[in-house]
């Protein structure tokens, strides 16, 4: 199981401490919720309904795809709030004592049990820091991890036997995310957890936002090869051989490996800007963007086994879509 615990100060000393926005909260979230949105590309809709929630005092279910934001909404609001973003992953390890903490063995050997040696899990960690839970993969965690859960949901508090009662800070919240095209090695999650969540569908953002995003996460401007990788990656979610496409991770990473690939290779990158269709573009710029292309989404793309086809293949067929006949295509005539 895999725990890491961020605690950043936000850029400001307002945090919402009350479970529901009234009066100065409501202000405080607004001033809030526009410095958040300057670092953060689009998702002016999604931004608004996970602070309305988590504002309110509600625990949130994140559904949707890797890659579309999540955890970047959740580092920006917790930053902003000042208080830590605890990580945990749900899989079949994620124990409740994983969960909640458990009495370190050799000091029990010595001192018996006492609430001294009691080591913290992450969910402890977070309600006595005040801060987000956030547990990845869902509904991968086995049912009596998900039934501790409900518990410090519903009562904001858990009860450790020879450790005490650990009462939750007011900013504390359980944040899950699940990836709703993904049922292999999952679990229907019962009405119950359900029943306790509020619930926020997020998808992949158009193609002129995750341009932004390429741009921002590489640092890399030119337009031609920002656009490129955007469109093949995006291409990925079309095809009917393919189960999961790529997020815009995928971009990122054809964005960065073909601008070093070109450098090694001593290729000029186009000089234009555009976003249309590619036409007349070198041969040694486009073989560039292919090998890019292999390297960064051969491994993320889940290829349906029925098709008969390789994760290379079907790249390879996106590229000359891409490159060969949609410019083809768009010519007058």
């Amino acid at each position: 199981m895999e725990v890491d615990i961020s605690a950043q100060q936000g850029t400001s000393d307002e945090v919402v401490t009350g479970s529901r926005v009234t009066g100065d909260t409501g202000e405080q979230v607004r001033k809030a919720r526009e410095r958040i949105a300057e670092h953060v590309v689009g998702r002016e809709r999604e931004l608004d309904l996970l602070l309305a929630a988590v504002a309110a005092g509600r625990d949130l279910l994140l559904e949707g795809p890797p890659g579309t934001s999540k955890s970047t909404l959740l580092r920006a609001v917790t930053e902003e709030w000042g208080i830590p973003l605890v990580f945990v992953e749900g899989n079949a390890d994620l124990t409740p004592s994983r969960l909640i903490g458990h009495h370190n063995p050799a000091r029990v050997l010595r001192e018996d049990y006492t609430p001294e040696n009691f080591e913290p899990g992450p969910l402890v960690q977070a309600m006595r820091q005040g801060g987000f839970l956030y547990v990845e993969e869902f509904n991968r965690a086995p049912e009596d991890t998900l039934n501790a859960l409900l518990t410090a949901m519903a009562e904001r508090r858990v009860t450790i036997p020879t450790a005490g009662t650990v009462d939750a800070e007011p900013t504390f919240r359980v944040v899950a995310s699940m990836n709703p095209f993904d049922n292999v090695g999952t679990t229907r999650l019962p009405q119950s957890v359900h029943d306790r969540l509020c619930r926020l569908a997020i998808g992949y953002q158009d193609a002129e936002a995750e341009r932004g995003i390429t741009v921002r996460r590489t640092g890399v401007e030119n337009g031609r090869l920002v656009a490129d990788a955007v469109a093949v990656s995006r291409a990925t979610r079309e095809r009917d051989d393919v189960r999961q496409g790529s997020s815009v991770r995928g971009a990122i990473d054809i964005t960065l490996v073909a601008a070093q690939l070109a450098a090694v290779r001593d290729v000029d990158l186009p000089a234009e800007d555009s976003v249309d269709p590619p036409r007349g573009l070198p041969e040694q710029y486009t073989t560039v963007v292919l090998d890019a292309m292999i390297v960064a989404l051969s491994g993320r793309i889940q290829v349906d086994e029925v098709s008969g086809a390789t994760p290379e293949s079907v790249i390879r067929e996106i590229w000359e879509d891409h490159f060969l006949l949609e410019p083809s295509a768009a010519e007058p005539g």
